[in-house]
């Protein structure tokens, strides 16, 4: 076996777990060497009987006298009972263990509902046990300890060999079916066998010059540590390597990015002035400044690459649509791609009115199965807002965009089908996605590298709501330059955000019905669907939803819906929404809420983004506490989107003093930056980006507020990469430099 081998290969793993560690990401012998702990228990300290201290995590060895398993009625619950006799060493003795020599200690042991025990553990075994002792009536029981059974005590030093207890035990991140005790039941023998072969990856100067650990003492002492402080040590290594390969991989990006071609676009001052004095509106300085940055970089022949920043509301489209009016006038076609189908809608309808006066030829493509929608420009609904969407067939639109006959192209993902080809797209605008790579881009673009002149690829156009940090931004999006609108369109009024006790939910609903006799609208938000065991809702963070006692009075979807249109609100237009309606469905319902057919909507995440109601004014967030920050500050963004004066109100359940102060920064932030960096000192990188969407590992989440290490690590990066864009000088830390890309996914 190699590195590479396939979990398929590796002994002791049937298909089952194989089916699990892919779910993980796990499917190679390097994959699953490089599945770090995420936390250690230290059961190192082995104590005799008499000094358990019910205070601290205890380890000891015994000897089972007696074991059983009994059922109380009264619980309906399997007690698995054993007594344990503290094991008399002669010698040689333990360094942390007392020699019993004339009175032999006793213990309970207890474990609930675990009756296959008695099957594993039987009388006169020898066991090593770890965990916290319970006080009782009869004195003090270890309550669920972990076990580990060993051979004659008396014949080799008990402690030789131990995997689960006796020593720093690794906790992993896991999956149901696959436990930290699995892991380490792996991976003890997995790494006995490969730990020569795994190659080093830092050059060595920077090993020295750094004073980290070499690779196969590093990937020993993380997984099982001598000491805490080697688990450190380990965790140091590794932080900074991983961390160093995601400054490569930024850097190299953009490196690889001046290198190429975009066309050039000039930039039309009179048609921009033109456009902005048809606006209905003023444009922010914020939105001047972005727009004028953005057409200076697309003027340029080299691709320019910048992600947008703006609070909820700030608008970002406006300047988008002004870099796709000026790209279409010099000759070039427009690719405009958002997350969702409902999101494409809006940017469709949005541009169109916004463009209506200046010819322009747009086209929606959503790639719901062979239905591709377009539409003429001639007419319009009774509104005069919306465009009149007539579908033409999907070869008949594909051939329009190839002829360049579309010049401004929306849509989801659908756009960088291999069917999906342009005539000359100069501008690529992204929205929510964050990152689009040079090989999507390339996807996009049609021309080939002729011989006669290079290739040309689009300008790109990033855009987010999602508050980051500049510390994140400086590592996550170093390939991309930054546009920040940080100011708010004129008129518009702070969201009054408030954290609602239990003993005023009556008052606010009077409040709400108030507000809604005056005609405006209410977003009602829940956490889950339905039923806690099977429909929390994917988006929500911080709770693990294996343990559904923490969900028992969390608010859901349908439960609420039913309350508020029977019991609360029975005078009122209510309707819900959620993730598992039909696409149509959720349609019919966000166009009568937006036309003011439905007073309150009862919905889960799914309004999260791009949901633009000008007379909603309420927010509710039932269940506050079960949501992250960013999700909260978008939640909040559908309100205050008019000159009406807007509210939040959370109302959450029992939680921490950490919970009810991540709550408060959402009412004392003045924006999104700020919330953002709040939240990173609360919670951590991994939560506020999500270490699971974007591919990246768990120890360079954790150190991505590390600005120290950043920098170091940026520094090195450059350094290396001035000796070569292609690593040549080295091969180890290119080949583990292309294992890393697969795995992160930025875009």
């Amino acid at each position: 076996m190699t590195l590479d081998t396939l979990i398929k290969e590796i002994p002791r793993i049937g298909p089952v777990f194989q089916r699990k560690l892919q779910r993980m990401g796990i499917e190679t012998v390097e994959d699953l060497i490089f599945h770090f702990p995420h936390r250690y228990e230290d059961f190192s300290n082995i104590v005799p009987i008499s000094k358990i201290n019910p205070a601290e995590q205890n380890c000891i060895l015994g000897k089972v006298l007696e074991i059983k398993t009994i059922r109380t009625w009264k619980k309906k619950m399997f007690l698995t009972q054993s007594v344990v006799e503290e094991i008399k060493i002669s010698s040689p003795p333990l360094a942390n263990a007392r020699v019993v020599e004339d009175k032999t200690e006793t213990i309970k042991v207890i474990w609930f509902n675990q009756p296959y025990l008695t099957n594993v553990i039987k009388k006169n075994d020898f066991l090593c046990l770890a965990g916290r002792a319970t006080p009782n009536k009869g004195g003090i029981y270890l309550s669920n300890p972990i076990f580990e059974k060993i051979s004659d005590p008396q014949s080799q030093d008990p402690k030789t060999g131990l995997i689960h207890t006796g020593r720093i035990i690794p906790v992993y991140p896991e999956t149901e079916g696959l436990s930290s005790r699995w892991f380490r039941y792996i991976l003890k023998p997995l790494l006995s066998n490969f730990k020569d072969k795994i190659l080093e990856t830092l050059p060595e100067e920077i090993i020295r010059e750094e004073k980290l650990l070499p690779i196969r003492k590093a990937i020993w002492q993380i997984h099982f540590p001598d000491s805490l402080h080697s688990a450190e040590k380990a965790k140091e290594r590794f932080s900074f390597e991983e961390l160093l390969l995601l400054e490569l991989f930024v850097i190299r990006e953009k490196l690889k990015l001046n290198k190429e071609m975009a066309p050039s676009i000039s930039t039309d001052i009179d048609l921009i002035k033109k456009f902005v004095q048809k606006l209905p509106f003023r444009l922010t300085d914020a939105q001047r400044k972005s727009t004028w940055q953005i057409l200076k970089d697309i003027e340029r022949p080299r691709p320019m690459s910048r992600l947008l920043q703006g609070d909820v509301g700030s608008g970002k489209t406006v300047v988008a649509i002004i870099a796709s009016l000026n790209t279409v006038k010099s000759g070039y076609q427009t690719a405009f791609m958002a997350p969702t189908e409902i999101l494409a809608k809006q940017h469709f309808q949005e541009t169109t009115r916004l463009l209506k006066p200046f010819k322009i030829r747009i086209a929606l493509l959503t790639g719901k199965e062979d239905k591709i929608v377009s539409q003429k420009l001639a007419r319009s609904v009774k509104s005069g807002l919306i465009p009149e969407i007539l579908e033409i067939s999907q070869s008949k639109l594909l051939e329009k965009i190839r002829k360049g006959e579309i010049d401004i192209l929306i849509g989801t993902h659908s756009l960088i089908q291999n069917k999906v080809k342009f005539g000359k797209l100069g501008l690529s605008i992204i929205d929510e996605q964050h990152r689009f790579g040079i090989n999507q881009r390339a996807k996009l673009c049609q021309e080939k590298d002729d011989g006669v002149r290079p290739r040309q690829i689009p300008h790109l156009l990033s855009m987010t709501a999602t508050p980051i940090p500049r510390s994140l931004a400086l590592t996550i999006y170093g390939d991309l330059d930054l546009s920040i609108i940080d100011e708010m369109p004129k008129g518009r009024k702070k969201v009054i955000t408030k954290i609602v006790p239990s003993e005023e939910r009556n008052k606010t609903y009077n409040f709400i019905r108030g507000k809604v006799k005056k005609g405006e609208q209410v977003f009602v938000i829940c956490p889950r669907i339905d039923n806690p065991a099977t429909d929390i809702a994917p988006e929500v963070t911080e709770t693990n939803s294996k343990i559904s006692s923490l969900w028992d009075n969390v608010k859901a979807v349908k439960e609420e819906y039913e309350k508020l249109s029977k019991e609360i609100f029975s005078d009122l237009r209510i309707e819900m929404l959620h993730g598992k309606m039909k696409i149509k469905e959720k349609e019919k319902i966000m166009a009568s809420f937006k036309n003011k057919k439905i007073d309150i909507l009862v919905s889960t995440s799914v309004v999260e983004v791009g949901i633009d109601v000008p007379n909603a004014t309420i927010m509710i967030i039932e269940g506050a506490e079960k949501f992250g920050l960013a999700q909260l500050y978008q939640f909040r963004g559908r309100v205050g989107r008019s000159n009406l004066q807007s509210y939040c109100f959370l109302f959450a359940g029992a939680g921490s003093q950490k919970t009810y102060q991540r709550l408060n920064s959402l009412i004392k932030a003045k924006n999104g930056l700020e919330l953002a960096q709040k939240d990173l000192k609360i919670r951590g990188p991994g939560s506020l980006i999500g270490a699971k969407q974007w591919g990246i590992p768990d120890l360079t989440m954790g150190n991505l507020n590390n600005i120290n290490l950043i920098e170091k690590t940026r520094n090195t990066a450059k350094e290396i990469l001035r000796q070569g864009i292609e690593l040549r000088k080295y091969p180890s830390l290119k080949k583990r430099l292309e294992k890393f890309k697969m795995k992160i996914h930025l875009e």
